[in-house]
């Protein structure tokens, strides 16, 4: 990774790769939905973000 803080991003960037993938979702369409969002999104609702939300609204929207 070249530094400690490369690391450290790389560690992070892994763990919300992996977590999505943990709960069935798709990491790269669930980075981009969230890439879309977080500007505007309040920080004190940052669980909305979250790949299980993600997929709560696919859910949704596919039923």
């Amino acid at each position: 990774m070249g530094s400690e803080a490369g690391g450290n991003a790389a560690a992070i960037a892994y763990t919300l790769i992996e977590t999505a993938k943990m709960n069935g979702v798709n990491p790269e369409a669930w980075l981009a939905w969230v890439l879309q969002r977080i500007q505007d999104h309040p920080a004190n609702r940052m669980n909305d973000l979250m790949p299980w939300a993600y997929q709560a609204m696919i859910d949704t929207e596919v039923a």
